[in-house]
């Protein structure tokens, strides 16, 4: 009797896991990658970024991959981090590369690195296309994110931020 109710149970357990699996997979669940890509509208530079855990370089450019929904969905995060450079050209006053006079100032130079985060809400994308997540960095340590498709260049683009934002004397709260 005991073998018949250890089985049921197992059973029961194997229904309710196949059951919570099916829920994972349905369509509204489904992920896929996608670029993650870094656009620095500042005079620092971003040495690098992550993005929920998905971490690329800060430069520019596109770097793969980022996992995301194939559906977007109300209340989708994104959990930005972010290290700056507030002074990218100080190497050029250091000693040459690869002396211990260069490795020193180096070590002077990354104390002086600013690591920042923010979560923000991933705007939508159309159902038919997802074309990654594009992180804008701004001044006063603001970010920016859109999933479009429109290159930069577009008077569709929804980021309108100049390049070469200089950081004002007072950054709003």
């Amino acid at each position: 009797m005991e073998f018949m109710m250890n089985k049921l149970l197992a059973r029961g357990l194997l229904y309710l896991l196949g059951l919570m699996l099916y829920g994972c997979s349905s369509a509204d669940n489904e992920m896929a990658g996608g670029n993650l890509q870094a656009v620095n509208h500042t005079l620092h530079a971003i040495n690098w970024m992550s993005v929920n855990g998905y971490r690329a370089d800060g430069g520019g450019g596109r770097s793969c991959c980022i996992i995301m929904p194939i559906k977007w969905r109300p209340g989708l995060k994104a959990n930005v981090e972010w290290e700056v450079d507030p002074e990218p050209y100080a190497y050029s006053k250091w000693p040459p590369l690869g002396t211990d006079g260069y490795r020193i100032e180096q070590v002077k130079h990354a104390a002086n690195y600013q690591r920042h985060s923010a979560t923000v809400d991933i705007p939508e994308w159309p159902d038919s296309k997802r074309c990654g997540l594009t992180v804008h960095f701004l001044v006063c340590n603001q970010i920016k994110l859109t999933s479009s498709c429109w290159a930069s260049s577009s008077p569709n683009y929804p980021i309108k931020e100049p390049m070469g934002m200089k950081e004002p004397a007072v950054c709003p709260k």
